[in-house]
């Protein structure tokens, strides 16, 4: 075992005596140690109940035969840390996060982990620690919050985004904006519509590296999310025994699955980011081309918040990502001999059903033949941009309006706050990549704001949306600002295509205007100069190589 570098041996005396003062027995030091990874505070609604995770997966550890060891990682509620400089810090923790896991397991010798997680960046810094690490690793997530209930309607907190435009545009009073905000989120678990940290929980599964359940069974299940916590900590000692690792998971075959499974369900565009920088630690690479090679094979058969009306829990109801998978697999666009932590994805989906129809439709009968996240080209994006499709209006698939420029999401507010932003407009918001922002912000504000307002405006970033944000919403455009991409160059006024259809991205200037731009061009200073951030800067990748650090 791993383990005995820590606690055989004479030379290892020492190391048995500080196991033994925190109660570790000699029986307890005979078995493989489990790391138990919890990423519990009481800052984040998706982690405040992960104690009671932890305690059900040691439960299921030692029960499995092993010993169980939990330590913590950190973790940023993107929720609360969005519209202010707290956004910059939530991807670049995804980083932190899987560097400290690293650490705590290799100083302390595990023979595997059980990794508890729910949120945004915390599960994708989880399963890159994990194909790092490379021992015996399962993710176990929190799960969903239920969807709250406000005039008899289904509602989440990307409502409450919204809300704010809503209340500013004179159409809710301050007391229904309260009303609302306190019927949103009813408990526990991670947002309650497929944004991204529900995304990335259901894409564990179909990566293979959770259980089945582990993206959709509601956080307020108690019962249910304790057997499956159980589950995957007995489980964890199996993977020891077997010594099954994360690398034999984590295949092509399986990230393809992942993508096929993220298409299908219209997940958020985060999860190019996160999957690729997954990819990226398991020593594969995941091309822009490839999400839009696997869009074009996959229908959309799902319409779950921000885009439709169903929840995380209607999900589960009707089957899950086992019943989506088993549904996709129709289209031959599932590897369905790829190993997961349970056996073959073939033996994990042979008894699943669609049990609620208008929850999870027939790839005969899709919302949209293609997949729900599409990859734009062009002139403005030579080396990729990512729009979620599944939640624009048809009406919104092929635009063109003049550009309307900011360098911050701070100067972006203040103009649609102050009604300088238009119907017809394309608002730009540069410098707000994964170095020019630094840590390229979500821009669920703005977009929450536009769409409470009403406005028809078309939204175009070097950063991020929100996996709530809902609308003709283009970000992750390469190469960013910061290095000098073309949406660098942009002015008011410059006219700007987007084409959905036929994923394009173009704006109306001459190759030789642009040149003469980009010659004039002058790198701003960076924004910030100390600290981690500016380390993260120096180092990370753009977005269309997942923004790791290299």
């Amino acid at each position: 075992m791993r383990s005995d570098i820590v606690k055989k041996g004479s030379t290892r005396a020492a190391h048995r005596a500080l196991f033994s003062a925190m109660g570790y027995s000699p029986e307890d030091l005979q078995k493989p140690l489990i790391g138990v990874v919890n990423s519990f505070n009481e800052i984040i609604p998706g982690h405040i109940h992960l104690r009671d995770i932890a305690e059900a997966v040691k439960l299921g550890v030692a029960s499995g035969g092993g010993t169980p060891v939990e330590f913590p990682s950190i973790g940023i509620c993107d929720g609360i840390a969005m519209g202010h400089d707290g956004m910059k810090y939530p991807l670049a923790s995804r980083e932190l996060i899987a560097d400290s896991i690293e650490a705590m397991t290799r100083a302390h010798g595990f023979d595997g982990l059980v990794m508890i997680t729910n949120c945004d960046k915390i599960t994708p810094g989880m399963l890159m620690a994990a194909a790092r690490l490379n021992i015996p690793s399962i993710v176990v997530s929190g799960g969903p919050m239920l969807a709250g209930r406000y005039q008899g309607q289904d509602i989440s907190v990307s409502q409450i985004f919204e809300a704010a435009g809503v209340y500013e545009a004179g159409k809710i009073t301050a007391e229904e904006l309260q009303a609302m905000e306190m019927a949103a989120c009813p408990g526990c678990g991670s947002c309650a519509g497929l944004f991204t940290a529900n995304t990335m929980n259901c894409l564990t599964e179909a990566l293979g590296m959770g259980l089945p359940g582990n993206g959709t069974i509601p956080a307020a299940y108690t019962g249910a999310r304790r057997m499956l916590a159980k589950k995957a900590g007995a489980l964890a000692v199996e993977l020891v025994e077997k010594e099954l690792k994360p690398r034999d998971i984590l295949t092509q075959q399986a990230f393809e699955n992942a993508i096929a499974v993220d298409m299908g369900i219209g997940g958020s565009s985060n999860s190019v980011l996160h999957l690729t920088a997954i990819a990226y630690e398991a020593g594969i690479e995941l091309p822009l081309a490839l999400f839009e090679e696997i869009s074009a094979k996959v229908t959309y058969i799902t319409k779950l918040s921000p885009s439709g009306t169903h929840h995380l829990q209607d999900l589960n109801e009707a089957g899950g990502i086992s019943a989506v998978m088993k549904e996709l697999s129709k289209l031959g666009v599932i590897h369905t001999e790829a190993m997961t932590v349970s056996g073959t994805v073939a033996e994990r989906i042979q008894n699943s059903s669609i049990k609620r129809p208008d929850v999870i439709r027939s790839v005969e009968e899709p919302y949209r033949k293609t997949g729900g996240i599409a990859v734009l080209t062009g002139n403005l994006a030579p080396d990729g941009a990512v729009i979620k499709e599944s939640a624009v209006a048809e009406d919104m698939l092929v635009y063109q309006g003049p550009a309307k420029v900011f360098d911050s999401e701070e100067e972006t507010i203040e103009a649609i706050m102050g009604q300088k932003v238009k119907d017809g407009d394309v608002v730009v918001i540069r410098y707000e990549g994964p170095k020019g922002g630094p840590g390229m912000r979500e821009m669920l504000n703005p977009t929450a704001v536009i769409a409470g307002m009403g406005l028809r405006v078309a939204l175009l970033t070097d950063g991020r949306f929100s996996g709530a944000t809902r609308g003709a919403c283009v970000g992750h455009v390469s190469p960013e600002a910061m290095d000098g991409g073309p949406i660098a160059l942009l002015r008011n006024g410059d006219i700007i295509s987007i084409d959905i259809p036929n994923r394009k991205l173009e704006v109306e200037l001459s190759p030789e205007e642009l040149k003469r731009r980009q010659d004039a061009w002058v790198k701003p200073e960076p924004k910030v100069t100390s600290g981690y951030l500016a380390r993260y800067a120096r180092l990370v990748t753009s977005a269309n190589t997942g923004a790791v650090l290299k």
